[in-house]
């Protein structure tokens, strides 16, 4: 496991309140005509999930590694991981409600959402517990600032393997809350959503966001 992996998965951990905050709603639509909803329902859904996490981080690192090696455009992935990082202080910003701007992202992506939510839909209700993966699977293109943190993570990551391993990661790293919210658990999302947990897991997330950003700068001032 790289640090980067294990750097994507702490994100999705301690940022996963976020993910919480709008898998209320989801959770109801999984329910909708199920008398008796079935208990692996929620596990499918989050399969789908973040296979399609995986899926985008492949696409997003192994087109820009291309495009790096033939324009030989190195240097502009030491750009990108330093623009990584601006993104990953503007989470933590987020996470400790210190400031919302990451909200500007997650509305330039509802556009694209207008267009993908409708597929979703057509499954609904569910007729067997499998069709949840498919649902999880396009659930997950929902505009959320917390993954378009971690895929910018995936576009500096070098490789088709490179940035869907980061992708994969992090959504493993936010299953357990969306497991227990899944099943009606609401413990770990009364404590993510305390004050002293926001501050602890921002101020994480900022340290190494800022660690990522020194690494950067010194990569580039030796490159030139």
């Amino acid at each position: 496991m790289t640090a980067d992996w294990l750097g994507a998965f702490m994100i999705g951990l301690l940022g996963s309140g976020h993910c919480m905050a709008m898998c209320g709603g989801i959770a109801s639509l999984l329910s909708i005509g199920q008398e008796r909803p079935s208990k692996v329902v929620p596990v499918f859904y989050n399969i789908g999930r973040i296979v399609s996490y995986a899926l985008i981080g492949g696409i997003v690192g192994g087109a820009v590694a291309s495009i790096a090696s033939i324009g030989d455009f190195n240097s502009a992935l030491v750009w990108l991981r330093i623009f990584t990082a601006i993104f990953m202080v503007m989470l933590a910003c987020y996470i400790g409600k210190w400031w919302s701007g990451l909200l500007v992202v997650e509305r330039l992506g509802q556009k694209l959402w207008r267009y993908v939510s409708p597929a979703g839909k057509s499954l609904l209700p569910l007729k067997h517990p499998l069709h949840a993966v498919p649902f999880g699977f396009i659930w997950g293109w929902l505009p959320c600032g917390l993954v378009y943190s971690a895929l910018t993570w995936s576009a500096v990551s070098g490789s088709v393997a490179n940035g869907a391993m980061i992708m994969l990661s992090f959504g493993l790293g936010t299953l357990p809350s969306m497991i227990m919210i899944g099943f009606g658990v609401g413990y770990l999302h009364n404590l993510q959503q305390s004050s002293t947990f926001r501050h602890i897991a921002a101020l994480t997330i900022l340290i190494y966001a800022l660690y990522t950003l020194y690494g950067s700068v010194i990569v580039l001032s030796l490159n030139e």
